[in-house]
């Protein structure tokens, strides 16, 4: 596979980045994770055009579509590790030709560090996740994370009354969601391993322990076509090892193992590329890669698209025939997009 770069800005500390829908096109958001810094959206086919969404933010984990509602999302904002007591909180985005992104403040939850929005039975649930539940400075690990839900209002502004599900989950970083025959999973990765998500009902949401380990990410993805979903870590928390497992009668059994040297890897997901299912991930220090794995001949194959960028966050994107990967290149200080070329 062969790709084209493109930087989108300069853009200090970029960490979060999404593709939305937005007024009927795709749309790529890439915000920063430091004080007063931006977040952009950016449009058109070759996404050359470029729009504030918020000028001076920062502390942004991640964005959110809200399912149904084609110009709107949910974010955290104001989330930074070194601040206690903290400000993490979620924001309401909607957007118009007129009026360009309007923000409004949804509800406060320290140290909220992930979020996710679920549709069950008609109705949506915010689900979100603290790193950990109080700090007293940055390096303070010795309180755990939880996990709680709560119903969104058709106007979020109204705010979120959240109940907690799970608690107990030490450096509760990472997540990723697989939706599989209508139902949806959630995945969350901490010290004590990763835990599943299952909302059966409104009424019944369930909690599974899926792998032991330290984990600081997970993403999920059936890359040699078997028809089951294999595995993908970071290992531990901004971790030195990449691994796959794959699933067997007595669990997960790890597959492989990313053959470069690894420091402070961040990001991974899965998706497909010219048709071909892949996992992509990305890598903060020593190369500062962004890679894609594909199954070839059966084995995993590493392929490096970039080098230097060091992706906070990437999402894999389709628009009009068109692959891409829109990656917040955290070491590079950019936003940029990544062209698969046909």
């Amino acid at each position: 596979m062969n790709f084209k770069h493109k930087k989108l800005d300069d853009m200090y500390r970029a960490y979060a980045a999404t593709v939305l829908e937005i007024d009927g096109e795709k749309a790529c958001l890439v915000a920063s994770e430091e004080v007063g810094h931006p977040c952009y959206m950016y449009t058109g086919s070759e996404f050359e055009n470029k729009e504030v969404v918020w000028q001076e933010g920062g502390g942004c984990m991640s964005i959110i579509q809200i399912p149904g509602k084609e110009n709107e999302f949910l974010a955290v904002m104001d989330f930074y590790l070194k601040v206690s007591p903290s400000k993490s909180k979620l924001v309401w985005g909607k957007y118009s030709k007129e009026t360009g992104w309007v923000i409004k403040d949804v509800v406060y939850l320290p140290f909220l560090h992930r979020f996710d929005i679920y549709t069950v039975e008609g109705q949506n649930y915010v689900v979100a996740a603290t790193i950990a539940d109080d700090k007293d400075h940055k390096e303070d690990w010795t309180r755990p994370g939880s996990i709680y839900k709560g119903v969104l209002p058709d106007n979020p502004t109204e705010g979120i009354d959240f109940e907690q599900l799970g608690t107990g989950y030490y450096r509760n970083h990472g997540y990723y969601k697989v939706e599989r025959d209508n139902q949806i999973h959630g995945y969350f990765t901490s010290d004590q391993g990763i835990i599943r998500l299952t909302p059966k009902s409104k009424d019944n949401w369930e909690i599974e322990h899926v792998l032991d380990g330290m984990i600081g990410e997970v993403a999920l993805m059936d890359v040699d076509g078997d028809g089951v979903d294999e595995l993908m870590t970071i290992e531990p928390f901004h971790g030195d090892s990449i691994k796959i497992y794959k699933q067997t009668d007595t669990g997960y059994k790890e597959v492989f193992k990313y053959p470069y040297e690894v420091d402070f890897a961040h990001t991974l997901v899965g998706n497909t590329l010219n048709g071909k299912p892949c996992f992509v991930g990305g890598v903060r220090r020593v190369n500062s890669e962004l890679f894609v794995i594909t199954y070839e001949d059966g084995d995993y194959k590493v392929q490096l698209v970039d080098e230097g960028a060091g992706p906070s966050n990437l999402m894999v994107g389709h628009s009009n025939g068109q692959d891409f990967i829109i990656s917040a290149n955290h070491t590079r200080n950019e936003s940029a997009i990544y062209f698969l070329e046909k």
